[in-house]
């Protein structure tokens, strides 16, 4: 039996990080978003063996239990007692290391995979749950819809479509830890984003307050250390994005336009400063509901 799964990258539209828990796990508050631009996850069962093998296209990935889609898998295995292995085929388009969530996207891929596969039956809520074990990203990942993430990443509300717009989504050089960008953050003094306008925004379409409302706590501790994602950032309004900001703990870049020309021209402009820019459109993986 096998199958094929898109694991979209996600972009964290708006992100407030309210509280630390007693675990060191933060509460968070998020607006996030799937795109098209995604890795393609090739899943085989096996009836000849119980192992778990991860195979990529890229040599920077862990192919071994380091790998959040060995660990999707595994967690599945033991937790409803299957006794057949699996292969799993990462198709790397999304970049590494990059707030971005693709190793979460693979994560989630899996997770809906061997859902089918060995006929779990599990409801998207349930395998979010369950992908809270793996990363707070995969909750997310397992929906790839527009939805508010609170919680430690478990509580996944859908918001529906965005309105048509385009993201030019820009990663620069450097590689971000996030465990690092997460121990440095003072919830006392960190700006906190009202989150609830850039979800009222989509639920109502309105474009201005979506561009005018979003915000990342994270980005000034990121940027003070790399300050290539503020250049990149002044560069992406400078070219006419009518909203830019960093995604996750960074380092990546992405912009916001209404209209496909005005984003061909932000992606056309920036490919002289960053090798990496993508030119995408919001993605809807499935109709979201549990």
């Amino acid at each position: 039996m096998e199958i094929l799964e898109k694991a979209p990258a996600k972009l964290n539209l708006s992100l407030d990080a309210l509280f630390r828990h007693l675990d060191g796990d933060p509460e968070w508050k998020m607006v996030m978003t799937a795109i098209d631009l995604a890795d393609y996850v090739h899943i085989q069962t096996s009836h000849s063996s119980s192992d778990i093998k991860v195979l990529t296209n890229t040599g920077f990935l862990p192919q071994d239990q380091r790998n959040l889609a060995f660990q999707a898998a595994k967690v599945l295995q033991s937790r409803f007692d299957i006794q057949e292995g699996v292969t799993i085929t990462i198709d790397k388009r999304i970049p590494v290391s990059a707030g971005m969530g693709g190793g979460s996207a693979d994560a989630g891929a899996v997770l809906r995979g061997l859902n089918q596969l060995w006929n779990l039956n599990l409801s998207l809520q349930q395998l979010a749950e369950i992908g809270l074990e793996i990363d707070s990203d995969v909750p997310f990942c397992v929906y790839s819809c527009p939805a508010l993430v609170e919680g430690k990443g478990e509580k996944i509300t859908p918001l529906g479509s965005l309105n048509p717009l385009w993201f030019v989504v820009a990663k620069p050089k450097a590689s971000v830890s996030t465990p690092s960008i997460l121990k440095q953050i003072d919830f006392s003094e960190i700006q906190h984003w009202d989150v609830q306008k850039v979800v009222t925004a989509i639920q109502n379409a309105d474009w201005n307050t979506l561009t005018t409302c979003m915000g990342n706590s994270l980005e000034p501790i990121t940027a003070q250390k790399y300050p290539e994602i503020t250049r990149i950032k002044d560069k992406m309004l400078k070219f006419g994005a009518q909203a830019a900001q960093m995604s996750g703990t960074g380092p990546t870049v992405f912009g916001i336009a209404q209209t496909e020309s005005r984003a061909q021209h932000i992606y056309n402009s920036l490919r002289g400063f960053c090798k990496e820019v993508y030119l995408v459109r919001p993605f809807n993986l499935m109709a979201c509901s549990n």
